[in-house]
């Protein structure tokens, strides 16, 4: 049985579309960003960055002791492996899947990430930061689109996790400010990865889980003002519940 720690993310989903395609079974634990509960003294202790998701194998192969696991690329690359699944038959196409792998947590993840801050959450609107992160965002959409156009899926003509990485981003190419017609061989991937059965499940638990924002006033101070010193204030006030919860 595989714990995963998750919030309903574009890296929260990774983990859950991985798991539904692989057929584990796992449990999920709740870690409510927007309330604070990332930085809980026990959550911690399994993803020292405090930061979603993460999991805990509690059946992991050839050790009898569980293995904790934080950051969404490494948890898509270890379930691969473990499971010999969605990484490539050959050490060629293994490395092209961890290339798409690298790419997405290097950049289109994090280019992504500060597109969405500076374009709808910063508390001052600053033009240069909102043009900069939307045209590296379609930057990188080419990127993908280029490669898709000889290629059904990122890294080849198989389903892999570097699919599985860079989805749940491109799905909310308009929150992004990005006209995905655009992109027409971005486009036809986009539509084939979300009528796969695993990603309609892991979308469908997402939206039982939380059907608000992620990112309201009361949380910008969570997600968007830490520090060495808010960091560790906001630890001690997490909820002792929450810590009964997952311990």
């Amino acid at each position: 049985m595989i714990d995963l720690y998750y919030w309903t993310t574009p890296n929260g989903h990774k983990a859950a579309i991985m798991l539904e395609e692989l057929q584990l079974e796992y449990n999920i634990h709740t870690i409510n960003i927007s309330e604070g509960e990332q930085f809980s003294k026990v959550f911690s202790l399994i993803s020292p960055n405090q930061r979603i998701p993460a999991i805990v194998d509690n059946s992991p192969i050839n050790s009898t002791k569980s293995i904790k696991i934080f950051e969404s690329g490494a948890i898509l690359q270890y379930l691969a492996e473990k499971t010999g699944k969605l990484i490539g038959s050959t050490i060629e196409d293994k490395y092209k899947v961890i290339q798409w792998l690298t790419w997405q947590v290097a950049g289109l993840g994090p280019m992504a990430g500060q597109n969405h801050h500076f374009s709808h959450y910063a508390s001052e609107e600053i033009p240069y930061a909102i043009k900069r992160y939307q045209n590296e965002t379609s930057r990188l959409y080419s990127v993908m689109d280029h490669q898709l156009s000889s290629n059904e899926y990122l890294a080849g003509n198989f389903y892999s996790i570097a699919d599985i990485a860079c989805f749940p981003w491109v799905r909310i190419h308009e929150y992004q400010k990005q006209d995905i017609s655009k992109f027409k061989h971005l486009e036809r991937w986009l539509l084939a990865v979300s009528e796969r059965p695993a990603t309609i499940k892991a979308l469908e638990i997402a939206k039982k889980i939380n059907t608000k924002p992620t990112v309201n006033e009361k949380a910008s101070s969570f997600l968007f003002n830490q520090n060495k010193i808010t960091t560790k204030q906001q630890s001690n006030k997490a909820k002792s519940n929450y810590h009964d919860q997952i311990v």
